[in-house]
């Protein structure tokens, strides 16, 4: 009898328990759910992007012309306004960015003019040169430090002086030659940047007057640009 008690006491107890489990188990969780992670997407400069520029630019080259009367004479150095567009092509990898980019620009920076004895000619300022360069640099996040080197070519304003014996002397055509520099890009949103960059051009040219063919003795288009641009990058 007292074995059938202790049964029957036993059974209660379990089917007790199981009971609890169950309605445990309905009960909902105390604890909440793990948040959702959501990383924000990391910046790569990889991609094309195209964009416009505009800065000053100074003549660091000197002209000298010979003249059958008044021997060697020199031009005059002259700086001004420099502006235009660029489109390039990066690639990112680790820190690293590598590309490639092209602009064409507008230049008053030539050699404006030329004096023969007491008279002065005055020559064109305009111009303009443009750029096909290698860029390399390493990558702070949203900052960029490069370097930039490659050809350049252009037509910076010369001199249109007139020789009584050489005739006017033209110098409108496109010279080849070379550039390199530097600068720093930031990219404010993940597809505009600003940039701020530094480059030397020397693309040297030598004058032809027309009578005769006649070559001057030296002409040196060398000139530095300081500019400031925006990009705007493709995704």
């Amino acid at each position: 009898m007292r074995n059938s008690a202790l049964g029957l006491l036993a059974a209660t107890a379990a089917l007790a328990l199981a009971a609890s489990n169950a309605h445990a188990a309905d009960l909902p969780s105390r604890y909440s759910p793990a948040p959702a992670y959501n990383a924000m997407p990391v910046f790569t400069w990889t991609g094309f992007y195209g964009g416009l520029n505009a800065g000053y630019g100074w003549n660091v080259g000197s002209s000298r012309y010979y003249d059958p009367a008044f021997g060697t004479v020199s031009g005059k150095r002259s700086g001004g306004f420099v502006g235009g567009a660029q489109v390039g092509y990066n690639y990112q990898f680790g820190m690293f960015v590598a590309g490639a980019e092209t602009d064409l620009q507008y230049a008053a920076v030539g050699n404006k003019g030329a004096s023969y004895g007491t008279t002065y000619y005055p020559g064109d300022s305009d111009g303009f040169f443009g750029t096909l360069r290698a860029r390399a640099g390493v990558a702070f996040d949203r900052a960029l430090v490069y370097g930039t080197a490659g050809f350049a070519y252009g037509d910076i304003g010369g001199n249109r002086g007139y020789d009584p014996v050489l005739g006017h002397h033209t110098g409108n055509e496109i010279n080849w030659g070379w550039t390199l520099g530097g600068g720093v890009e930031y990219a404010i949103t993940n597809n505009f940047t600003a940039k701020v960059e530094g480059l030397y051009v020397d693309v040297d040219t030598k004058d032809n007057y027309n009578f005769g063919g006649r070559v001057n003795v030296d002409r040196d288009a060398e000139f530095g640009v300081l500019r400031a641009g925006v990009n705007y990058k493709f995704n």
